[in-house]
């Protein structure tokens, strides 16, 4: 799966937000903890879910965006609602909420991780509407930035694998 997502979008050139870390600082293992036990849960790469969450709070659990989306996966109210998240401070509540609702978005787009990505920046009746379109460059640079954090994490993961099994993988 993880070879799909960077195939379907190695096309696409991005840029990190200002300011965006690219793994969580130290302390934040409780976050790292239910951002790879959701991911399992739900079939999505961890690596996706890693990138999501840097994109979107910087690891920050109580980040609130100016348009009123809440925590660590800046899920909007009636997002959170609809997945079921009471607390969406909470780390837990709101991974699970997020991760969910990635994976309804990867059902509802057959995979298609781009515009997974960019359902889950701008919503997906706008890219229906268009008929799975999106030209909008603010879309553009989220799906591409997410892509860029999800290779940074895909080359640290793949680092350390390599680093404990003395690299013969």
């Amino acid at each position: 799966m993880k070879r799909l997502f960077v195939g379907l979008i190695l096309c696409v050139s991005f840029s990190l937000p200002a300011g965006a870390a690219r793994i969580p600082e130290a302390g934040h293992d409780e976050v790292v903890y239910y951002a790879n036990a959701y991911a399992e849960h739900y079939g999505i790469p961890r690596e996706l879910v890693h990138a999501v969450i840097t994109q979107e709070s910087g690891w920050n659990p109580r980040a609130v965006s100016p348009k009123g989306a809440m925590g660590l996966m800046q899920l909007m109210p009636a997002t959170a609602a609809d997945y079921g998240v009471r607390n969406p401070f909470d780390i837990s509540d709101n991974i699970s909420g997020g991760v969910q609702y990635l994976a309804s978005l990867i059902k509802q787009f057959n995979g298609d991780y781009r515009l997974v990505l960019a359902a889950y920046y701008r919503g997906s009746r706008p890219l229906l509407r268009r008929g799975l379109r999106y030209s909008d460059a603010d879309v553009y640079a989220y799906v591409a930035s997410v892509r860029r954090l999800y290779l940074a994490e895909v080359a640290l993961h793949n680092t350390s694998s390599n680093l404990v099994s003395g690299g013969d993988q």
